[in-house]
């Protein structure tokens, strides 16, 4: 009997690494069908797309409902940033196909998550684990800050609402860093309500909380619209201030760098797009982590 034993001992952990295996190659392989489906439709580049490989991968690896809420950013984002391209290039001259899709902060906090628990799902209890609480508060304020300002960023250009500067609430051009809309803010908040509903949906297949804590569970959505906005704002302030906006009259367009033939608008040229959005993505992510170990 005690070979067999051995034997059946040997098979199961034959089995546990086989399946530790399945779900890192079958990541992989979804992650390539969507970054490859995403290049050929021109919402990623070369880079990006090998980029998105690497993080979905990981995402989908280690937590079901933290690659959902990635794939609820990247999807409703490349679909918003082809609506109404034309007039966007119109008014910014730093346009580009795709939008931004920063996820490098995220990434790390998945990771971590992982060195923790695994690939084990788990309830949103600060009493129970508040570190765990913490780092799945600042991941999911990471995807509302992106994708609340990515709502904000592209629905609002497209509103016949004039701008206003969020620091002296003056009008502004279409375009300025830092102006605001009301229609831009409401986007903001849907934004960030998306990725609350979809973490929040998921879950009730993945985890089973108890009944105390199963009802708190649905404080993410307010959570993250409230997010989504304060991303949004927070990238429309570093923008009025730390980054330049003027108005080019040769391209008629509003640009981010001063030269002869530009007039300022506001903002100093401290920060770039890609700095103000890197900072507001980990403020967000800062604020939304310490708000879910208290609220949860």
């Amino acid at each position: 009997m005690l070979w067999l034993q051995n034997i059946l001992s040997r098979t199961s952990e034959q089995v546990i690494m086989e399946m530790n295996l399945v779900r890192p190659v079958a990541a992989a392989m979804a992650s390539i069908l969507v970054a490859g489906r995403s290049f050929r439709k021109k919402s990623l580049d070369i880079s990006g797309a090998i980029f998105a490989v690497f993080v979905m991968t990981i995402h989908i690896t280690v937590n079901y409902r933290f690659a959902a809420i990635l794939l609820a950013f990247f999807f409703t984002s490349s679909k918003l940033t082809k609506i109404g391209e034309d007039r966007k290039r119109k008014v910014d001259a730093d346009f580009k196909d795709g939008g931004q899709r920063n996820c490098g902060i995220a990434t790390l906090l998945v990771l971590i998550t992982w060195k923790l628990v695994g690939a084990h799902d788990y309830c949103l209890d600060a009493k129970e684990s508040p570190l765990l609480t913490s780092l799945a508060g600042g991941i999911i304020g990471h995807y509302c800050c992106c994708n609340g300002d990515t709502w904000s960023s592209e629905l609002g250009v497209l509103s016949d609402e004039q701008p206003r500067l969020i620091t002296s609430f003056k009008p502004v051009r279409k375009g300025t860093n830092g102006g605001v809309t009301k229609a831009g803010l409401l986007a903001a908040a849907a934004g960030g309500s998306v990725i609350g509903l979809t973490f929040f949906l998921l879950g009730l297949v993945t985890t089973n909380c108890a009944f105390d804590v199963s009802k708190k569970q649905l404080f993410v959505i307010p959570l993250s619209a409230l997010f989504g906005l304060c991303g949004s704002v927070i990238d429309s302030l570093l923008g009025a201030t730390l980054q330049y906006s003027g108005f080019c009259t040769v391209r008629n367009k509003v640009v981010g760098k001063p030269g002869p033939t530009v007039k300022k608008i506001s903002g100093l040229c401290i920060l770039d797009n890609n700095a103000v959005n890197l900072l507001s993505i980990l403020l967000t992510s800062l604020l939304s982590s310490i708000a879910f170990s208290y609220v949860f």
